[in-house]
């Protein structure tokens, strides 16, 4: 085994350096209203012993009212405010968490803005739910921008 460097970053200092680098937006920075968009994505169900899987629906919706500090936001369908989210401030994104009335839970994860398209922040979407009695979640990738 060849001598470690005095130089080389261990796993633990390597994720401590990369942290310094990333700067979370400030509260003022923030965007307070996203309209997310996701055209791909699968959703699995579980039938029958086992899970099968389907392309969805495309999915539009906004996140607005967005209080970085507070934690906060509301998740407005079609115009109409639809849930209440708390955020999951990260390196690099925002969690937006929303429980739904059945204790369901949705995840919506945006990303800092590409600096290859100006605007515009990638996202994944997830849902956990059930249909049935059955499980059911699903996954989208898409986009989000300022409104």
């Amino acid at each position: 085994m060849a001598p470690r460097s005095s130089l080389a970053l261990g796993p633990g200092m390597a994720v401590i350096w990369l942290a310094t680098l990333a700067t979370p937006l400030s509260a003022e920075e923030a965007p307070a209203k996203l309209v997310c968009r996701f055209e791909t994505g699968h959703v699995w169900s579980y039938e029958a012993g086992k899970f099968s899987n389907s392309a969805p629906s495309p999915l539009m919706f906004e996140i607005d009212n967005i209080d970085l500090e507070g934690q906060s936001a509301k998740l407005i369908i079609e115009g109409k405010e639809a849930g209440k989210l708390r955020i999951v401030r990260a390196l690099n994104a925002n969690h937006f968490l929303e429980v739904a009335n059945e204790g369901f839970l949705n995840l919506t994860t945006i990303y800092d803005a590409d600096p290859a398209t100006p605007g515009v922040q990638p996202a994944v979407h997830s849902r956990h739910f059930g249909l049935l009695g059955q499980p059911m979640f699903a996954q989208y990738a898409g986009t989000c921008t300022n409104k």
